[in-house]
């Protein structure tokens, strides 16, 4: 059967109808909605651009984001807070983000997302800018929200972008994302630590603020292959259908749980890691904890076009209760290093591979998908850190480190009631859809 299916002239340009052919099972890979798009190899290398400036934005966002737990001692040594105050720097860069990501994320289908991307790259640079030059601790949070709200523009578009560029290899790319992003979350706190050493933490966002400069350029001459499909645009309706279904509650909550998971380590292992280590020791430690996501997350590029969403995602969750703590309540010194190391490889499979599974569920509404899902990761990532902060001043940290291996048990409840109640609870990647 022959089916029009609208243009992508949400990506910047205007176009004719695309043509898309239902197929048989088996004959071919196919996206969730059982369409296949008309490709070739000319429009494959006017996708690549569009997948290169992604994954370099990503990069340098996770610098960023990665950097702020290895410069907390240098906040705190700068400004003069306390560490309840120093937990203020999670929330500081993931409210504006959280905000952003939605809003863009459910107009995703009426946005232009060519000039949104350049809009908050020349915002990011803005912000990290600001942050270098911050005189006090509250306009430095004030720069950090910044910097988050330009981000999560950004980031409100970009999922969308590659899962209708790549709709047949969805789980594949996203997977690939995840290691752009791993890759910059190890540079984070070691450019950090360079910066310190060599001159001051200040030096970071500085240049972070040139990296971007390149990705805006390279986006401002991006062009729209011609066969993308289209996002559709969100209703009321269609967002108390989206918000009604089992699965994509499911997807959202394991999201917020997995933030939660990473946002406490990301922000506290150095800090933790500095009761028994150095500074830069310390900071090695959570290089070491993102290192791990390199080969953890190359190797879910691999398992998530066989192995079904939920079952890799459950089966990561429960073996990463014990494994979390023992890092980070059984250990300390080198066994702690090793046991992180550990813990990495576990923990980077979760963010993809509960991603994919929300935007499969609903690929046609992969902007809102992507705002809520990311959304809640960040969500977790703020709250998380700030109430660690919080249990850390009354108690102390060693009690507060617990928070991880706690928070892995309820995401393995979740996952295993998302499984059950789930309309499609063996929602697969394409090629295990085969």
């Amino acid at each position: 059967m022959v089916r029009l299916r609208p243009s992508g002239a949400w990506l910047g340009r205007r176009r004719s109808p695309r043509i898309a052919v239902r197929v048989a099972p088996g004959e071919t890979h196919r996206d969730a909605s059982g369409l296949v798009p008309a490709t070739g190899t000319a429009a494959m290398d006017r996708r690549r651009p569009w997948l290169f400036a992604v994954f370099l934005f990503v990069f340098g966002d996770a610098i960023a984001l990665q950097s702020r737990g290895a410069l907390l001692a240098s906040f705190e040594s700068t400004f003069g807070v306390s560490e309840g105050v120093l937990g203020l720097v999670a929330p500081a860069g993931t409210v504006g983000f959280v905000l952003a990501v939605l809003a863009v994320g459910f107009l995703a289908g009426r946005l232009d997302a060519r000039r949104t991307m350049l809009v908050a790259i020349a915002g990011t640079v803005a912000c990290l800018l600001a942050l270098a030059g911050a005189p006090g601790y509250w306009l430095l949070l004030f720069a950090l929200f910044g910097q988050g709200t330009a981000g999560g523009v950004f980031r409100g578009v970009d999922r969308a972008v590659l899962s209708h560029l790549y709709p047949t290899r969805r789980g594949r790319v996203f997977a690939l994302y995840s290691v752009a992003w791993a890759l910059g979350a190890v540079a984070g706190p070691l450019v950090a630590t360079g910066a310190v050493r060599v001159t001051d933490w200040r030096a970071t966002y500085l240049l972070l603020a040139v990296w971007f400069l390149p990705v805006a350029a390279l986006v401002a001459r991006l062009e729209v292959p011609d066969d993308v499909g289209a996002e559709r645009a969100l209703s009321t309706a269609d967002l108390r259908r989206l918000l009604g279904r089992p699965a994509i509650l499911g997807a959202v909550a394991a999201m917020a749980l997995t933030g939660g998971i990473e946002g406490a380590i990301f922000t506290w292992l150095p800090y933790y890691a500095g009761t028994f280590f150095d500074r830069t020791l310390a900071n090695a430690a959570l290089s070491a904890f993102l290192l791990a996501y390199v080969p953890g997350r190359l190797l879910c590029t691999w398992l998530i076009e066989r192995v079904p969403y939920l079952a890799l995602a459950g089966a990561v969750a429960l073996v990463s209760v014990p494994t979390l703590a023992v890092a980070f309540g059984g250990t300390t010194g080198y066994p702690m290093l090793a046991a992180t190391i550990a813990a990495g490889v576990l923990v980077s499979g979760l963010f993809p591979t509960l991603s994919s599974y929300g935007i499969d569920v609903e690929p046609a509404y992969s902007g809102p998908v992507n705002a809520l899902t990311t959304g809640a990761t960040y969500l977790g990532l703020a709250v998380v850190p700030t109430a660690m902060g919080a249990v850390a001043e009354a108690r102390n940290i060693a009690v507060a480190m617990w928070t991880p291996a706690i928070l892995a048990v309820a995401l393995v409840g979740v996952i295993g009631l998302t499984h059950l109640a789930a309309e499609s609870p063996g929602v697969r990647g394409p090629a295990a859809a085969e």
